[in-house]
Order: structure tokens, then sequence, then C-alpha cells
């Protein structure tokens, strides 16, 4: 049997299940300022799209109003579903979040599809009470 890692209470997995649900529906509704408050202010955002992290709030507002604009312009919505989430305290007071993430694009007209599935691990930190995202690794299911 191996040792598992320790897992949050309840009510810290739930304030976390409900962090991501606030900080997804901001992408979703392209609220770049809000989706980038959501990271501390020297947070970093690693997708597999980029060579580099993204790098505090003011480039990842950019980059969130930058990808609105792209959705718009293709006329289409993306819904981001966070599944499969666990939670590991760590001995800093930091939150490791690990989770399936489901991107479902909506063009405008036509039926829902399936975009993307990814794994997002997250480390979340306590600013001033508030949960916050230090720093973000996403990787895709279908990249090596």
């Amino acid at each position: 049997m191996t040792a598992q890692a320790p897992t949050a209470p309840a009510d810290v997995y739930a304030e976390v299940q409900h962090f991501y649900a606030r900080q997804m529906r901001h992408l979703d509704m392209a609220e770049a300022d809000a989706w980038a408050d959501t990271f501390t202010e020297d947070g970093s955002f690693a997708p597999p799209s980029r060579p580099e992290p993204v790098r505090g709030r003011p480039a990842l507002t950019a980059g969130a109003r930058q990808a609105a604009a792209d959705l718009a312009a293709r006329g289409e919505t993306q819904r981001h579903w966070v599944g499969m989430l666990t939670v590991t305290p760590a001995g800093d007071g930091s939150l490791t979040a690990e989770s399936q993430v489901t991107i479902i694009a909506v063009p405008q007209g036509g039926p829902a599809r399936l975009h993307l599935v990814c794994t997002c691990r997250d480390v979340l930190v306590r600013e001033a009470g508030e949960l916050l995202v230090r720093e973000r690794v996403v990787t895709r299911d279908d990249r090596p």
C-alpha cells in the first residue's frame, strides 16, 4: 500500500471548487480583468500553446482579452468545465489543485463540440483571505 498525499478538509475543497466556478465564469464571459485578478500580482500561467509562461496580471489580462477577441471574431464562445479535482495542502500553507478541464466550443448558430481536454495543475495561495493562483501549468492530453 502506498502512502497518500494529505487531502484538504471538506470546507477547503468546497472553497476551491467555488473559486474555479467563479474563475472560469470570468474567463468564459470575457471578463479579462476579473479573470486576471484571480492570480497573484506576479502569477504565472503556462499554457501548452506558448513557449514561455505568461507572467503578471497585466500580461494575463492582455492574453485573456486577445483570446476573447479571437473567439468573438470566429463567432464562438468557450465553456470551461473543471472536474476530477484533487486538492493537496502544502506545509507552507499553499494548496496544489490538480484537475481535468474540458473546453467546449459553442459556435453561434451551430452545435457545441468538444474542443480540448487538458490537465491543470495550480498552486493556490491566500492573500487577504482570498484564494489566488500563484502558478498554473496546463498540459493537453493530445500532446506528448
